[in-house]
């Protein structure tokens, strides 16, 4: 149990706090920003969020640094990342605040690819995510993390960046799922 592991772990960790945050309506108030307003629970819960995500770089950086990459590791924080942007997609569409079919079509790539790296997995393969996997987590961090802050501070001058983000998001996901099962066919054919 290495310091990259514990971060993963303490990223997943993260997560019921995040829930719990974003789904019991404690009565904390709420600020005014622009032309909406930004509820204290929301904010804590994008702080944790955004938290949680640097967690996701500098574990990564660490164990890649000091060769301390496992295969817990790697089994771990693909995961994490996984249960984290999904619980706050959901949310966010719970929220009505992102639309429900482009987190269908986010969710579903992310286990589509999840099934892929099993089956790759059972054969003894490890799939990397490549340059456009990564994009697309960076998109998705920065859509979740601006549509937790109700698009905090693009409110002031109302201009929907957080949407924006979302559907820039969405674009990468689709494309960076396409291009992983293209690159990485040959072990759905290949499988026993």
């Amino acid at each position: 149990m290495n310091l990259p592991n514990k971060l993963t772990f303490s990223r997943i960790l993260m997560i019921p706090i995040f829930i719990l945050l974003l789904s019991i309506p404690f009565p904390w108030g709420a600020w005014d920003i622009g032309s909406t307003e930004l509820p204290v629970t929301h904010f804590l819960a994008a702080l944790i969020f955004i938290i949680a995500a640097a967690t996701d770089w500098v574990d990564g950086y660490y164990a890649r640094k000091h060769q301390l990459v496992t295969n817990l590791g790697k089994f771990m924080d693909p995961l994490a990342d996984k249960l984290l942007v999904s619980a706050a997609l959901i949310l966010l569409v719970e929220m009505e605040i992102a639309p429900a079919w482009i987190v269908i079509i986010i969710i579903s790539r992310e286990l589509a690819v999840t099934g892929l790296r099993l089956v790759a997995a059972g054969e003894g393969i490890v799939l990397a995510a490549g340059s456009m996997g990564k994009l697309k987590t960076a998109t998705q961090m920065i859509a979740i993390a601006v549509l937790l802050l109700h698009n905090f501070p693009f409110s002031y001058i109302d201009f929907p960046f957080g949407i924006i983000m979302l559907y820039l998001a969405l674009i990468f996901t689709i494309i960076s799922g396409v291009d992983y099962f293209v690159k990485n066919w040959h072990v759905m054919r290949d499988s026993k």
